[in-house]
């Protein structure tokens, strides 16, 4: 079976949760209360394990990190890679200027040559045709 790593935005985002009751595939979920050495050392093998890496961002995003991962793997594993933003979590949304700026990293994910999807409706079908 199929395994999707669901990396992306943490801070208590609910889109995890959405989408996982949508697949029919296997997904491991990096988010755990008490993050260890031991639980990095278990997403970086993850990553390179799981047969795609899903990156969704909302705007409950505090750092950067996962842009730099989606980046970096839409370079190294293109056809592993997937994307998505998400303008509005809960009552966070993003500004039109995070906006314009994540379009521009979308475009870029795209001419790397990895997926971008608009929600997790589109992210679950596709995953669960795989």
């Amino acid at each position: 079976m199929k395994k999707v790593f669901l990396g992306g935005t943490c801070n208590e985002s609910k889109w995890r949760d959405k989408l996982i009751k949508k697949l029919k595939i296997d997904f491991f979920n990096p988010v755990v209360e008490d993050w260890t050495p031991e639980c990095m050392k278990e997403e970086i093998k993850q990553r390179k394990k799981c047969d795609f890496c899903l990156y969704v961002i909302t705007p409950k995003m505090t750092g950067v990190y996962s842009i730099a991962e989606v980046i970096d793997d839409s370079n190294k594993r293109p056809n592993q890679t997937l994307f998505c933003f998400l303008e509005i979590d809960g009552r966070n949304r993003f500004s039109v200027a995070q906006i314009k700026s994540l379009n521009q990293v979308k475009k870029m994910v795209s001419l790397n040559g990895a997926k971008c999807f608009d929600d997790l409706e589109e992210i679950a079908k596709y995953l669960n045709k795989k």
